[in-house]
Order: structure tokens, then C-alpha cells, then sequence
């Protein structure tokens, strides 16, 4: 175990130093403990490396902005001790960075495992929006919820020592840094790539997960090659720590069974013979609490199921009904739709199809840009009641009110000073209602 420079990260080896080498990354917000359970049985075949993210558990806060970024940084950090190639396994932050080692640097990995992964993780708006909170409120908000997004009720509720865990996990970690990850995950979209991994690869969620779930999965299975599917049933978003068993029996019999010898014969490297799985028991970790004997559940792993894709050009409505409600919010989206009525719904449609569906998801320019713009051209029309929703909007989109101001700032110099009065008022009003913590 050590602290490393700030191009390297805070690492762990466990198991013989003359086996071949599996990395364990870690999910947004938490330690490398959330894999404890597994490094026993996998340290019977495998050099277990695990490391921390920038600013979480005992690592040093030198924030990563990027998906990229970690991966140099862990790259860099493997480097030092000679390793080359290895098999990886990452769970939600942690799987962005194993999809960003097999695209970028495919002749590292020898095979992956992403868990409760997504080729993207929500939308970059929700991401920045959490960022937002940070910023305004700390983290406490952020760790209160997290056992929500990790595990299930029934979970959460029989496990409170885990809980509790995963709370001060949270709770402990750097806002800095926090944020930084935020906005790593809020620029990762590699859909269009995904048939560029030729590494073998295992896509394994809990069947309960609200924020990675099957769907996401099944996405990254229909376009990665070599790709199959394991479902874990009665799990949630932290499927390592929900459900230890049955995702230390897949992992062993994934990287037993599926290891790609290295592409290039002049490195000297060598296809790694594959071990028989093993039986897996019941393990006890050193830092996450004990779980109470469970029924393992079975999760198979299946073949990848190829999805059709759709010719020609899709109508943009829908596109634009999902832009319109992630940037304005569902319930302002569900109140314009419903005023809708013979006269005014040809009008609504026109708005999402167009403005929403073929101009504010064009790539050119991201959200926040997108907030700019609209924000400036709001107040130069003196359209407040306009105003007031995309102040909200600029903040779901990641905008600080720092930032705000200063677009507003700019405005009065080429919009006039009256027409910036009245939108500061506007946006004061917003703001403070968008950031003051409810009681």
C-alpha cells in the first residue's frame, strides 16, 4: 500500500507476486474496499492491484476531470512496477475506465469485466446538476442518499453496519475531487465505439439497479464483440457488496475461462494457461461490515444477443420529448404538454420535434454552451417568464451561479442595463430556491 505523485494513484497489490495480474476499479464515491469480498478466492489465481480514485479514502485530493485522465494516471502507476498486461474488472466509474483501456489501449488488456456499467452514465446534466449540489450543500446530501442508489430496500434495511459504511464512505471523500469525477462521467460517451473492444468481455448488474441497470447492460453487450451478460438477481448498484458471492463466482470463472494472449510475439509475452474455476465460499471481509448468511443467488452468463438498429433517420420528437425533460425538468415538460390543447398542441410538438430534438441535441456545442446562449438571447428579448425556467435549466446543466452572473454581466453590456436588471431578479429568485437545502 502507498500514496503515490499526483500523475499516479493510491494502489494495493494482494495475492503472489509471480501470478498474472486482475485489476479491481471502483465506483464513484467509494474505496477499494467495496471489493474486500472478493479479494480472497481471486488472490488464489491472481496479483490482486486495486487503487482508490483521487480524494477517496486515504488518497491524495489531486482531482481527474476525465475518464482519460484516470486512465493515464493508473496507467502510469502500473507502469512503475513493470506491468504490462493484465486483466481488469471495473464497477461503474471504475467499468468507464476499463472501456477506456480496451479503445485506447487495447494491448494491455488481457480481459474485462465491467460492472454495473454504461457506455454513459445518465446524461452529462445530471452529473454537473450533482456537482451543483456539492459545490452549494457539501456531500452530506450526496452520502445520506447513496445507500438509495446502491443497494436494495430489503438490503439496506437487514445490513444497517453496511449502510452506515457506505454512508461515511461517501461522507469522507474529497468535494474537489468528487466533483471532478462528476464531470468525468458527464463527458464519457463512447455508444458510437463500443464495437472497437475486441478484448473479451464480461458485463455483469444486479438485477435492481435504478442507475445502471439491465438495460444499460444489455446496450454494452449488443455492441461489444465479445461480450456476455451476467444478471446477479436481488441486487442493486453496488453488486459487489450486495451480492459478494455471486460475483466472485462469475469473476473467477470469467478470467479463468476467457484470458487473449498478448497481440505482439516480439514483447515476449505469453498466452496465461486458464485454471480451473473454483468453488466459491462464503467470504469475510476486513473492512466492509459483515453481511448476515444469504442464499446465493445464481446468475448465468449468457450470450450476447445481437439488437437490430434501426435504418434511416429517426423522427426527432422523441429525442427531443428526452432533451426537453432532462433540461427543463418532468414537471414543467408534463405542465406544457398538458395546457396543450386543439389549438396550442401543434405548437408543442413543433417546439420538441425542432428546437429540442434537432437544435439542443446537435453535438456542436454541449449543454452548458447551449445555457449560455439561451440565457443571453432571453434577456435581449425581455422574455422573463422564459428566463425563469432556463436559469433552472442552466443549473440541471451544470452551470454554477457564479457562472450564471457572469453571463448575466455580459449581458447588460451588449443587452442593456434595464433588460439585466430585471433578469438578475429573475435569476436570484431561482437560484436560491434551486440551492437552499429544504428542511
Amino acid at each position: 500500500m502507498s500514496e503515490t505523485p499526483p500523475n499516479t494513484l493510491q494502489y494495493r497489490f494482494d495475492g503472489p507476486e509471480d501470478a498474472p495480474v486482475l485489476i479491481l476499479g471502483p465506483s464513484l464515491g467509494t474505496t477499494w474496499h467495496m471489493w474486500d469480498r472478493q479479494v480472497p478466492e481471486l488472490t488464489q489465481q491472481w496479483r490482486v492491484f486495486r487503487y482508490d480514485l483521487p480524494g477517496h479514502g486515504g488518497s491524495p485530493a489531486h482531482p481527474a476531470g476525465s475518464v482519460t485522465e484516470l486512465t493515464a494516471r493508473l496507467l502510469a502507476t502500473l507502469d512503475s512496477f513493470g506491468v504490462q498486461r493484465f486483466g481488469y474488472a471495473g464497477c461503474a466509474l471504475g467499468g468507464a475506465v476499463g472501456i477506456e483501456l480496451a479503445l485506447r489501449h487495447p494491448e494491455r488488456i488481457a480481459s474485462l469485466a465491467l460492472v454495473a456499467a454504461s457506455p454513459r452514465f445518465g446524461t452529462a446534466d445530471e452529473f454537473r446538476q450533482r456537482g451543483v449540489i456539492v459545490r452549494t450543500n457539501g456531500l452530506d446530501p450526496i452520502a445520506r442518499t447513496s445507500p438509495e442508489r446502491w443497494f436494495t430496500g430489503g438490503f439496506a434495511a437487514a445490513q444497517p453496519a453496511i449502510t452506515e459504511w457506505a454512508v461515511q464512505m461517501v461522507r469522507t471523500t474529497d468535494p474537489g475531487c468528487y466533483i471532478a469525477a462528476c464531470e468525468a462521467l458527464a463527458g464519457f460517451d463512447v455508444r458510437h465505439e463500443l464495437g472497437r473492444i475486441g478484448v473479451p468481455t464480461l458485463v455483469l448488474v444486479g438485477s435492481d439497479d435504478q442507475v445502471t441497470g439491465p438495460a444499460e447492460a444489455r446496450t454494452l453487450v449488443a455492441g461489444i464483440p465479445d461480450a456476455r451478460l451476467a444478471v446477479v438477481p436481488g441486487a442493486s448498484h453496488l453488486v459487489p457488496v450486495e451480492q459478494p458471492v455471486a460475483v466472485t463466482d462469475l469473476l473467477v470463472r470469467h478470467f479463468s475461462t476467457a484470458w487473449q494472449p498478448a497481440y505482439d510475439s516480439t514483447t515476449g509475452q505469453i498466452a496465461i494457461p486458464a485454471a480451473p474455476p473454483k468453488p466459491v465460499l462464503p467470504l469475510v471481509p476486513q473492512a466492509v461490515p459483515q453481511v448476515a448468511p444469504q442464499v446465493t443467488p445464481r446468475a448465468e452468463i449468457a450470450p450476447a444477443v445481437a439488437v437490430p438498429q434501426p435504418s434511416g433517420r429517426a423522427d426527432p420528437y422523441d429525442a427531443g420529448l428526452k432533451v426537453r425533460r432532462e433540461v427543463l425538468g418532468d414537471a414543467h415538460v408534463d405542465r406544457a404538454l398538458a395546457q396543450a390543447d386543439e389549438f396550442s398542441g401543434d405548437f408543442q410538438e413543433f417546439v420538441t420535434r425542432y428546437a429540442w430534438g434537432e437544435i439542443w441535441d446537435r453535438p456542436g456545442l454541449d449543454r452548458r454552451s447551449r445555457s449560455c446562449v439561451t440565457l443571453t438571447a432571453l434577456v435581449a428579448g425581455g422574455h422573463l417568464e422564459e428566463l425563469g425556467f432556463h436559469v433552472r435549466a442552466a443549473l440541471r446543466n451544470g452551470l454554477t451561479p457564479a457562472e450564471i452572473k457572469e453571463v448575466l454581466l455580459q449581458a447588460a453590456v451588449y443587452c442593456g442595463v434595464p433588460a439585466a436588471n430585471s433578469a438578475f431578479r429573475v435569476a436570484q429568485r431561482i437560484i436560491r430556491e434551486e440551492t437552499t437545502p429544504e428542511d
